[in-house]
């Protein structure tokens, strides 16, 4: 279970403190066991200050306060604090990453069957998506979905979701595509050929928590070569 851990604290030595992080970030090198840390600053109180560190699991976290760089850049810490600074140990119940839910609901929703459902409950107005196979982007929803229906027109399909990252606004996706060849695509006539390949996506997050922009890389000339297209070139 991932386990987190506040850490509160007044300083007005906050500089300090901050170079006094970037030294334990370098001497736990290879060692430490925390995973992710955020600082925050309190709006109404500017020497009010809160770490967030979190750990895979408990146990993990025990293991990193057990480093000896780690008490002695705590001891460190303490005596630039103003006050004794509080700990608060945390179990985390749910971890909901919003962004990648969304995406993930991209990629059923363009494989689904039957009719493309409306796209504007995850993708903005103006979209904007950035794919090298093609020589103009397409920008706006309709575009979108008229790239999207050519694909749907040429296969029955689905993706498989191998990797996501989340970090910010942006959310990486590295997935599986397998189609069943059914209908023209790209002036290829269907061949009923069952077809897969693999490739990477990284969609940007708007303020509305709607994806605003898309960059796809994939196996295009593999497929081309699956569904014959690069023998037919050669011959």
């Amino acid at each position: 279970m991932t386990f987190v851990q506040l850490i509160d604290c007044k300083t007005s030595r906050f500089d300090r403190m901050d170079q006094l992080m970037d030294t334990w970030v370098e001497q736990t090198k290879g060692k430490r066991t925390a995973t992710h840390s955020i600082v925050a600053k309190d709006r109404s109180d500017s020497s009010h200050f809160i770490e967030i560190v979190e750990f895979p699991s408990y146990e993990d976290a025990m293991r990193n306060s057990n480093l000896p760089e780690t008490d002695k850049i705590f001891q460190e810490m303490v005596a630039l604090c103003d006050e004794m600074p509080t700990f608060t140990d945390l179990d985390v119940v749910r971890d909901d990453q919003l962004h990648a839910a969304t995406v993930r609901g991209f990629f059923e929703t363009v494989a689904a069957p039957g009719e493309l459902p409306p796209l504007d409950g995850l993708m903005a107005e103006s979209y904007h998506d950035h794919d090298p196979s093609r020589e103009q982007d397409a920008i706006g929803l309709d575009a979108v979905r008229r790239v999207i229906e050519m694909w749907r027109g040429g296969f029955d399909m689905a993706f498989t979701i191998e990797d996501q990252i989340t970090e910010g606004d942006r959310v990486c996706t590295r997935w599986t595509w397998n189609g069943t060849h059914k209908g023209d695509f790209m002036g290829i006539p269907a061949s009923g050929k069952k077809v897969s390949m693999t490739g990477t996506t990284v969609f940007r997050c708007g303020e509305n928590g709607k994806m605003a922009e898309g960059w796809w890389q994939y196996d295009r000339l593999g497929l081309m070569a699956e569904l014959g297209a690069l023998d037919a070139m050669g011959g």
